[in-house]
């Protein structure tokens, strides 16, 4: 690959995704020095343990090296049971991952929900670095955030912290309520309003067809009446649970991630809209598309471990 990797501490970001699983190793000033991807043992947590394990291994075969390793989930590890909750690959649901990885690698591992992965990532090297406070969102398939105070991931006592898209949504109108029934057994959750799947589910609703997110702002875009409505119902209902978040956190930026982060135009529409429901007569928070894009869960991840901590972690996996 043309990096010099000599006397640099490596360190492995794993991304556990509900279709593919991906390892990336950076090197000490950042570097992708390797990646490698697999499709993910849907149903099998055993399968997704070797899946791990397999992509650590050939990552670090890469580079002649081995390294600290983090793993960014679609979930968080209780901190009362020592096991998996919230997550929507639900094979991992009451696992204790993090010491059967720790098991089957011989070191110490580091796990952490994928928002907050996104959120470090773009708040160390990408669209928000540099900022203190950063509030990261995922919307995709599910809604997700992460918060990331001076450098440093925020995670909570209850491992929940950014959990935005299991708040109701702010300000429902009438034909809002009580909203669509939720997996977590709640009415009208942000996610049941901002994911792909049920910003698709709302163009149906109102009489169009069984498309996707992605078709449905194509169609947007083609200027098809039903569509662009669709997408301004979304953008409102996003302006509203967004805000929210800055009437809370009141952050420096909220950072985009996801499958709907590549819709360009919620980068116009969001400034002209949060200022209609912040609690402030200006927002300067800063509305941004993850520089890093898919790559920023797993570059996130790699950053779980500190510089400082790193002989620790690499002590134990020599």
């Amino acid at each position: 690959m043309g990096v010099k990797i000599d006397n640099q501490i490596i360190r492995i970001g794993v991304d556990l995704g509900g279709t593919k699983i991906e390892a990336a190793a950076l090197g000490s000033d950042g570097t992708v020095l390797a990646r490698q991807r697999l499709a993910t043992p849907r149903g099998d947590y055993a399968g997704t343990i070797g899946a791990i394990v397999a992509l650590v291994q050939q990552v670090e075969a890469g580079i002649g090296r081995r390294g600290s390793v983090g793993v960014g989930i679609p979930g968080a590890l209780s901190a009362t049971s020592g096991f998996i909750k919230n997550a929507s690959a639900t094979w991992l649901l009451g696992k204790p991952l993090d010491r059967d990885l720790a098991a089957a690698l011989g070191r110490p591992v580091r796990l952490m929900n994928d928002a907050n992965c996104l959120a470090l990532s773009e708040a160390a090297d990408g669209a928000a670095a540099g900022l203190e406070v950063v509030f990261g969102v995922i919307l995709g398939t599910g809604v997700g955030g992460g918060i990331v105070v001076a450098g440093r991931p925020l995670v909570g006592c209850n491992a929940i912290a950014g959990e935005w898209g299991h708040n109701p949504l702010p300000w429902p109108t009438p034909a809002e309520r009580p909203g669509p029934a939720c997996y977590c057994g709640k009415q009208g959750c942000i996610e049941t309003f901002l994911s792909g799947p049920n910003l698709a589910r709302d163009y149906r609703e109102a009489g169009g067809e069984a498309i996707s997110a992605k078709e449905l702002v194509e169609r947007a875009e083609a200027g098809e009446p039903a569509a662009e409505a669709a997408l301004v119902r979304y953008e409102d209902r996003l302006a509203r649970a967004l805000a929210g978040v800055v009437n809370v956190l009141d952050p420096d930026a909220l950072v985009l991630g996801g499958g709907i982060s590549n819709v360009e135009r919620l980068y116009r529409c969001l400034p002209i809209l949060l200022p209609r429901y912040v609690f402030s007569d200006h927002v300067a928070t800063r509305v941004l598309k993850a520089r890093h894009g898919d790559s920023s869960g797993v570059f996130g991840a790699a950053r779980l471990w500190r510089p400082e901590e790193l002989p620790t972690a690499l002590a134990a996996a020599s």
